[in-house]
């Protein structure tokens, strides 16, 4: 992820599971659990019909006097199962993930700093993989049922155009270019919103098929290959692809291999073990690389030499996902609530990375130094959990949580015949 020529957490995406309710309307108007309605044989003597009313899970009950309607049972529908509780392993993972996103575009213009530019390629490794990664994860249930197909539109739909739409005139209001808009190029930080309505429209076909993953990995090699243009940021879309499946597949029990004490040092060491790869090939490896953006050509190297280069890439982001998760903290913290809300930190800490560069901030000579480096990430530290707190979701929510019932209308089927 980064700047993008016109130039990624989740609650976020969207993550519930799927459940199917067959309901009927009550007196009240709302809609409840519908109950079979046995009649038993009105001769039947009262204790037969009390037995026929308790092995069809409805119970006879003489209501109230001037309550009575009709001769039928009175039925009482099961209460609602209680809602599983978020897991805060989740919502942990996905706060010190925007972090991570957060520093990523704030040290990207102090480079000329080793330390920044061996700490850019390192977080650039793995931070997008780790958020698609989840993302997949919690779209394992995904279909096409009406309440999901609107959930996809209002909650990343009617953000991509939103925030497509507010950075295309900050930049142009800033005097950067002439005024572009432009909903099949994505601008800046919105082509993870365009990418994640792509896959979440094919989660269905990757559900079903015997080899997703070798498949969407074969998608992805070939993508860069030749040049498939910039329209939906389409190298993206299918190079990132693998991980989003990857997600899909995953279970709860992957999971808990990597909660289990003995993955945390594990991890700690893969990661310092990546923290020094990442120094010891900054000087001889293109930075365009880890924006997963450019076929091959426009990087200088052979299809050979590319699809060598992407399968390694893949299993080191995966690698380093794996080991950042086994430090990720299981129980609930003060910033575990922030974790739900990290689509909000995405979308809106562009507008403070972008201000500093309209305003030359970024050129200021203490930030190009090591304290500097650190002071910078701090500030970003703090800029992204004050954008996931509360009162930014209170102020926000209309773009990023649109409540847009009066847009749809029953689901259209069509005739038979």
């Amino acid at each position: 992820m980064t700047y993008s020529t016109r130039p990624s957490g989740a609650e976020t995406g969207p993550q519930a599971a799927a459940w199917a309710v067959a309901d009927q309307p009550t007196p009240e108007g709302r809609s409840a659990p519908a109950v079979p309605d046995p009649r038993p044989d009105p001769a039947a003597p009262p204790d037969a019909a009390a037995h026929a009313g308790a092995v069809a899970g409805t119970a006879t009950l003489a209501p109230p006097e001037g309550e009575r309607q009709g001769d039928g049972p009175v039925r009482i529908a099961s209460p609602p199962k209680p809602r599983r509780e978020r897991d805060p392993f989740f919502d942990n993972a996905k706060y010190f993930a925007i972090l991570l996103v957060v520093s990523g575009h704030s040290i990207a213009n102090l480079q000329n700093v080793p330390m920044a530019k061996g700490l850019y390629i390192f977080i650039y490794m793995f931070h997008m993989p780790l958020f698609i990664v989840i993302t997949g994860y919690f779209s394992r249930n995904w279909t096409f049922s009406p309440g999901k197909a609107r959930k996809l539109i209002t909650n990343v739909g009617v953000p991509y155009v939103v925030f497509e739409v507010a950075y295309s005139l900050y930049d142009w209001l800033a005097g950067r270019h002439d005024l572009e808009i432009s909903l099949l190029s994505p601008y800046y930080l919105t082509w993870f919103l365009c990418a994640l309505f792509l896959w979440r429209l094919s989660t269905p076909v990757w559900q079903q098929i015997r080899w997703p993953l070798a498949v969407a990995m074969g998608f992805a090699l070939l993508s860069y290959m030749s040049d498939l243009g910039g329209t939906f940021d389409i190298h993206r879309v299918f190079g990132l692809l693998p991980f989003y499946v990857l997600g899909l597949k995953l279970r709860p029990e992957h999971f808990e291999l990597l909660k289990k004490p003995i993955a945390r040092p594990i991890g700690a060491v893969v990661l310092v073990i990546g923290l020094a790869c990442s120094y010891l090939v900054m000087k001889h490896m293109s930075v365009s690389w880890i924006f997963w953006k450019d076929p091959h050509d426009k990087l200088g190297v052979g299809d050979f030499k590319g699809t060598l280069m992407r399968l390694a890439m893949f299993a080191s982001a995966t690698v380093l996902v794996a080991a950042f998760l086994t430090l990720i903290p299981r129980k609930r913290y003060w910033f575990t609530a922030l974790g739900a809300t990290t689509l909000y930190c995405y979308l809106l800490h562009g507008f403070v990375t972008r201000l500093l560069n309209f305003t030359g901030w970024w050129g200021a000579d203490w930030m190009h130094t090591p304290a500097g480096v650190v002071a910078v990430i701090c500030g970003a530290v703090v800029v992204g959990t004050f954008l996931c707190s509360p009162p930014v979701r209170r102020t926000m929510s209309w773009a990023l949580e649109p409540k847009m019932t009066w847009v749809f209308t029953p689901l259209r089927r069509p005739s038979r015949g």
